[in-house]
């Protein structure tokens, strides 16, 4: 199930699914521990002796954000119950504090008390073993904790003088997923509690706030979750709420991220409402999958887990490179320059980086293997690593920040230009084999060569500056040799475009994978080829026309065949689930190409296609569904917004230089 809004501030994400349940919270780390393990936390309503969860049929649900901001705006309505709930979601942005505001509206002549029941099914540090809850009558709030993971649940009413009255109405603590216990929500179903006060093991626990609603009015109430590691910690953030209010952290909280976000006013963008609002939401959307020690994680969905037992809450350097080349672009460098002193921490002495990493810097989980064929292979997509060096030149060219840089010139850009000048085959000059930027397939790859030929070129760059020229030429000369190669053996005069991938025979010659794939957008994107250059408008038409989603849908697959979340076997018309990435692609190339105005309306209607598949929310899955439109795999995808952000900007530099050249 997708996440329809995640809200965080780089420490702790909270994640809803489109049922507004929340489903993963993670913290200390985006991406790591997910203290829920994707179990839901349910929300549910009593009145009039009638109970619902909010997850039910009987709910209307509208989920969305308030403008440029990560606060959410919820909208809940049942006419069953005669009630409607506007709700306003947030995580502090310096606190570990998740923040809920709520107001109920009475629809009914009469007033009524109604109950708001909050139900949490932690599994702290990801499992239920050992864990703890209590009930602290002093604070009337309920605790989670195991070991240095402790969690503070409270909620209060707004009293007719604007004043908070702290503390839960009710509340239940007792065990769950043991000897057929489902957990305390199921005894919240009658609108009362057990009182239980204390459980350990498999835990859960659930919380009441009562609130009076005059006939055809409104109350309000608030709920949140602090989040630390000790017990000090959590009640210094509640007592902070007690003193200072609620409401100051949600205001601070919304302000925060319109400041964050808004970096040049509306006007200045020049797009439609409907793109700006895309584009601004994919900047908060971008940040709120990236840790604050710069790890940027490619999406924290933990239901992907039902597919192959793990998740996408990494750091891949491919991913994190290209995520930072779109927030460079748009002017955030105190973020990228995070991402890349996380990348010189955990390069190896060798000079490469690694399938993916945790979080915190740690190696994480992989399936390319250190031995095939009875030798020792290097399990590595070089683009991972090119790619870091050509973000980095990115980064120093826009915001030419000298003294950051001066400690990754030799740890980080040298160390991994000498790899890619050294992992080769000397006879024609291009790279050994490696993964696909797909992580499906081994070989010499169109995208890699051309990720590859990028990162020489922004050695070279960074050479020429520090005054090695000795190692410019060495790297360009690299290069050079690595882009004739390509000529050479990756363009197929029989098929008019560039093949996908190659493979060397040991008797000499090459396999020649000539599948069609929409990572040959490389081959120019990078800079190895123009835009315009005959071979590439030949490849780029070709995929166009053999990936396009032939549907009412529309979009544009990955290449032939694909298998990844196949929903149809019709090949002819779905090549494939279209992908964000994928169709963004090719307007990035209309734009790249465009010598007129006019030359970029089939970009826009790229991104006004994306506008209007994305979730109500303005979140952007990995793929949608072909036939109805419905988010497929994980969601959020960070790559899928970021391609949004370049997209926008690459458009406003173009504009502005068609602009200019009419003058």
């Amino acid at each position: 199930m997708p996440r329809d809004i995640p809200v965080g501030n780089g420490s702790l994400l909270v994640n809803f699914d489109s049922n507004y349940q929340l489903r993963d919270l993670y913290w200390p780390h985006v991406g790591l521990e997910n203290h829920t393990a994707g179990h839901p936390f349910r929300f549910g309503v009593w009145v009039d002796g009638q109970f619902s969860w909010v997850h039910s049929d009987d709910w209307h649900r509208n989920l969305e954000y308030e403008p440029a901001t990560l606060v959410t705006q919820v909208r809940l309505e049942n006419s069953k119950l005669g009630l409607r709930l506007l709700l306003h979601d947030a995580v502090d942005f310096h606190e570990n504090l998740f923040l809920r505001q709520i107001t109920v509206y009475n629809d009914r002549d009469q007033e009524r008390e109604v109950r708001l029941f909050f139900s949490h099914d932690f599994h702290i540090y990801g499992h239920e073993v050992g864990d703890s809850a209590y009930y602290e009558p002093e604070r009337k709030a309920l605790f989670h904790y195991k070991g240095k993971r402790w969690f503070l649940i409270n909620a209060a009413k707004v009293a007719p003088d604007n004043e908070l009255i702290l503390g839960v109405d009710q509340w239940a603590v007792g065990t769950k997923e043991i000897n057929g216990a489902e957990g305390t929500w199921r005894d919240a179903e009658d609108g009362y509690l057990s009182g239980n006060a204390v459980a350990q093991g498999s835990v859960d626990s659930t919380a009441a706030l009562h609130l009076l609603v005059p006939d055809h009015g409104q109350s309000q109430g608030w709920y949140w979750i602090a989040v630390g590691e000790d017990f000090d910690s959590v009640i210094r953030i509640n007592r902070a709420i007690r003193e200072r209010g609620a409401a100051v952290y949600l205001e601070r909280t919304r302000q925060y991220w319109k400041l964050w976000a808004s970096k040049e006013p509306d006007d200045a963008l020049g797009l439609s409402p409907e793109l700006t609002d895309l584009y601004r939401r994919s900047l908060l959307i971008v940040r709120s999958q990236i840790d604050n020690d710069g790890a940027i994680i490619a999406a924290n969905d933990y239901d992907i887990t039902t597919f192959a037992r793990d998740t996408y809450s990494y750091m891949w350097p491919r991913d994190g490179a290209l995520v930072s080349a779109a927030l460079i672009d748009a002017g955030y460098s105190e973020v990228t320059r995070r991402f890349f002193e996380f990348c010189h921490n955990v390069v190896t002495p060798e000079g490469y980086l690694l399938h993916k990493y945790t979080p915190d810097g740690a190696l994480a989980s992989s399936w390319h293997a250190w031995y095939a064929n009875g030798q020792k292979q290097l399990p590595v997509q070089e683009d991972e690593s090119a790619l870091v060096l050509w973000a980095l030149w990115r980064h120093f060219d826009r915001f030419r920040d000298v003294e950051f840089i001066k400690p990754l010139y030799r740890g980080l850009i040298i160390r991994v230009a000498n790899w890619l000048t050294s992992y080769r085959n000397l006879e024609d000059g291009l790279p050994l084999p490696s993964w696909d930027l797909w992580e499906e397939r081994r070989g010499v790859l169109s995208w890699t060569v051309a990720s590859t030929w990028a990162g020489l070129q922004a050695a070279a760059n960074f050479a020429d500056a520090f005054g090695e020229a000795h190692l410019a030429a060495q790297y360009r000369k690299t290069a050079g040799e690595i882009k004739a190669g390509v000529e050479k053996q990756l363009w197929s005069p029989d098929l008019n475009r560039f093949v996908r991938m190659i493979n060397r025979r040991e008797e000499g010659g090459w396999d020649v994978d000539p599948e069609l794939d929409s990572s040959l957008f490389g081959l120019w994107y990078f800079g190895m080829f123009p835009a315009d250059d005959p071979r590439i408008i030949a490849t780029m038409n070709a995929i166009r026309q053999g990936l396009w989603v032939k549907t009412d849908i529309g979009g544009a697959a990955r290449y032939e065949k694909d298998y990844y979340h196949q929903v149809s076997e019709d090949k002819a018309n779905v090549p494939g689930n279209p992908w964000f990435i994928c169709t963004l692609w090719l307007a990035q190339w209309q734009i790249a190409i465009a010598k007129s105005e006019k030359d970029l309306d089939p970009a826009l209607d790229i991104l006004n296609w994306t506008s209007r598949h994305t979730l109500k929310s303005g979140v952007m899955a990995e793929q949608v569904h072909p036939y109805n439109g419905s988010p497929l795999s994980v969601s959020p995808l960070t790559w899928s917004h970021a391609t949004v952000v370049l997209t926008v900007r690459e458009l406003l530099a173009r504009q502005k230089l068609l602009s200019l050249q009419k003058e």
